[in-house]
């Protein structure tokens, strides 16, 4: 990805001013902002930044770069970003995909991020009703 195409989380800046500096080492300050990341290291199938940025109590020991790279993301809808305290918060999102020519899927998840040693993480997710 060219460092002046808009970011893939929707943010409206380009990328290097956003994910980008995230997925270069930067630490992103809230879970919201580990989120936009996180979707677009999905965008672009980066296994190293999804599990670097995984808790390691619930990270799987390996992602599938291949299937990460057939999905067609369509777009992220931040709906809540709710801080539980100082290391734990929500993050409610709706991400739009779509695999081959099949028709578009909605993924709606309320994602748990922890704080530890300064750093956010995820931690797992729920599928609201």
């Amino acid at each position: 990805m060219s460092t002046t195409d808009p970011c893939p989380c929707g943010s409206r800046k380009g990328y290097s001013d956003c994910c980008g500096t995230y997925h270069s080492g930067t630490v992103p300050p809230d879970a919201a902002a580990l989120m936009r990341s996180r979707y677009s290291a999905y965008v672009l199938a980066d296994v190293e930044y999804l599990l670097a940025t995984w808790h390691a109590d619930t990270r799987p020991p390996s992602l599938n770069a291949q299937s990460l790279s057939d999905l067609r993301w369509l777009g992220l809808n931040i709906k809540r970003h709710q801080i539980i305290d100082d290391d734990h918060a929500l993050v409610e999102f709706v991400a739009r995909s779509r695999l081959g020519g099949g028709s578009a899927q909605r993924l709606h998840e309320i994602s748990r991020f922890v704080r530890e040693d300064g750093r956010w993480y995820y931690l797992d997710g729920e599928f609201p009703g």
